[in-house]
């Protein structure tokens, strides 16, 4: 096959996506501190991102080196669990974040541990169950006209999929409008009680709205475009707008450890550390409630 280079850029964008959610899959699990849920929740999305990077890895080297239908449908089920795990866990992630300022009192208990796990079995049985899919025989193989934007999958996978993404990203946006509420009357009786200056209140309430603004902002920028051309287009639409709908959604999978797991000041300091070659498992942490990630 002739070398294309959105393939080539996927390939590339598939290495970093890797190499980033590598660091935090390999901090978290080495770290005994990070085994609160919140970090169990950061290390599924990391995990998930890092088989949608090796994913795309694997993909363009079987395409152009091992040319093989069995093998494609293998790398494109991997593909669809992983980034449907990596969704389903930005999911799990505000859920556990409302639920940390909703039941602020209760949600330092067995209980919550108990839910995290239940998430993270939904998750990712229902990312596997979509990842089989392919290779359990929903495929266009056989059928090209069946065939959607994305080959082996078929129109109505790629629908169930996208599908699923609107629901997600509805749930999201519900969640964080009342995380948002919360946050700023929250923030408002912190002023009131310790005779704040209504600029200090404005100022708090900003921030938390800039950062939620920008979690949803991404997520939706980069995921939006790719849902949209699934449902609208077919086997027959150019691969051009496939390739530029599908690399902004790889990019999410490279900002999410940004956004989630490098800005969070206790991976910081792990990771400070081993830059400074005194790592230790044993480092103290302060307690630290999702909403603050």
């Amino acid at each position: 096959l002739a070398l294309n280079p959105w393939d080539v850029v996927l390939c590339i964008s598939g290495t970093i996506i890797s190499c980033e959610n590598a660091i935090v899959v390999v901090v978290i699990f080495y770290t005994p501190a990070f085994r609160a849920p919140m970090f169990l929740l950061i290390g599924s999305l990391a995990t998930a991102d890092l088989l949608a990077g090796l994913g795309l890895i694997l993909h363009f080297a079987f395409v152009y080196f091992i040319p093989s239908e069995a093998v494609s449908l293998l790398t494109v089920g991997l593909l669809v669990t992983s980034f449907t795990a990596s969704v389903s866990s930005l999911l799990a992630i505000t859920i556990d974040r409302y639920l940390s300022l909703y039941n602020a009192l209760t949600y330092y208990s067995e209980r919550t541990v108990t839910r995290t796990y239940i998430m993270l079995i939904l998750t990712w049985g229902a990312s596997i169950c979509y990842g089989l899919l392919p290779v359990m025989g929903w495929n266009c193989l056989k059928e090209p006209s069946a065939c959607s934007i994305v080959k082996p999958l078929t129109k109505n996978h790629l629908i169930i999929l996208s599908a699923s993404f609107f629901a997600v990203f509805a749930a999201m946006l519900q969640l964080y409008v009342q995380i948002c509420r919360i946050v700023c009357r929250h923030a408002h009786q912190i002023a009131v009680q310790r005779h704040f200056l209504a600029s200090s209140h404005y100022v708090t309430t900003r921030k938390g709205i800039a950062t939620l603004a920008v979690i949803l902002g991404t997520f939706a920028s980069c995921w939006l475009p790719f849902a949209v051309y699934g449902l609208l287009g077919d086997d027959g639409s150019p691969a051009l707008y496939t390739y530029a709908t599908l690399l902004p959604a790889t990019y999410n999978s490279m900002l999410n450890p940004v956004i989630y797991a490098f800005r969070n000041q206790e991976i910081q300091k792990v990771l400070w550390a081993v830059c400074c070659g005194c790592f230790s498992s044993a480092l103290p942490f302060r307690s630290r409630s999702p909403s603050d990630v």
